[in-house]
């Protein structure tokens, strides 16, 4: 594992993924202290199947139509 601080892991973070991509953790650090770790994704082992929720879930007509407006304002945060 490798430890680089932050401005050096700003100035060559492609070149710090692709290293993460094959394998590689990498600490960042700020001032000597560490912050993050770089690592690679996990891979799935077997595809998800497609049915895993069928019969379960019922989509209602109504799924894709416009929110009423105290719950459009509740995302937006103008709730009161």
């Amino acid at each position: 594992m490798d430890t680089v601080n932050l401005y050096d892991a700003k100035t060559n973070l492609s070149n710090l993924v692709e290293r993460a991509a094959r394998g590689e953790e990498i600490v960042i650090a700020k001032a000597g202290r560490p912050l993050a770790r770089l690592v690679p994704l996990g891979r799935r082992t077997e595809p998800r199947p497609l049915d895993l929720l069928a019969g379960e879930v019922i989509v209602g007509p109504d799924f894709d139509d416009p929110l009423p407006d105290d719950i459009l304002d509740a995302f937006e945060g103008k709730s009161a």
